[in-house]
């Protein structure tokens, strides 16, 4: 049984990566790659490591590539990861902020004229340590309603070809006096027999 397991660690200790569980495994290290969310905007890419305790933490942005290394989690294990964007990026205008529990990006993208990416990365294989961040998404058409944000009931009925702005008022809609009319006896209200 000793013979066996010392035959099993000296093979593992020559294979590269173990993609099951994001691990590149070492002799007496193991480095994995931290989970992450990502989500765009037309000029700016958020991207968040989800990587807790961080410590030692070595942060490397580029034009073209985020460089990555830390030792964190509940185990205090080493982290590494290297991401090449689909597009360049500006690194000056760039930030980042580490919460404890994770690190967010903010990073601004250099072309804000071709919008939204197809994707994070310039590799067209999905990996598997990389989700999207629905709670930061914005498709390309939600962006527009992000500017206009006192768009109001009448904006909205028009530009679904309904009312034109204010015919709501013209066509004797709502208006603060009514409440008071709403709270008065109808006279047919008197005809009604007593339920018994």
């Amino acid at each position: 049984m000793v013979f066996l397991r010392f035959c099993v660690d000296s093979i593992v200790q020559y294979l590269p990566r173990d993609s099951r569980h994001g691990r590149f495994t070492m002799a007496d290290k193991s480095i994995r790659v931290p989970p992450m969310l990502w989500a765009q905007r037309k000029d700016k890419v958020w991207l968040t490591i989800q990587l807790e305790n961080v410590k030692d933490s070595q942060i490397d942005l580029t034009d073209k590539k985020l460089h990555f290394k830390a030792n964190g989690g509940h185990d205090n294990l080493p982290h590494e990861v290297d991401l090449e964007f689909y597009s360049d990026v500006i690194p000056e205008d760039s930030k980042n902020h580490n919460s404890g529990r994770d690190i967010i990006f903010l990073i601004k993208k250099k072309d804000q004229e071709a919008g939204y990416w197809p994707r994070l990365l310039k590799d067209t294989k999905k990996p598997h340590f990389l989700k999207t961040d629905f709670d930061k998404w914005k498709d390309e058409d939600d962006s527009d309603a992000e500017d206009n944000e006192n768009y109001g009931l009448d904006d909205m009925m028009g530009s679904m070809g309904g009312l034109p702005p204010g015919m709501m008022n013209q066509m004797g809609g709502f208006s603060p006096g009514d409440e008071d009319k709403e709270n008065e006896e109808d006279s047919d209200d008197d005809d009604l027999p007593d339920l018994q």
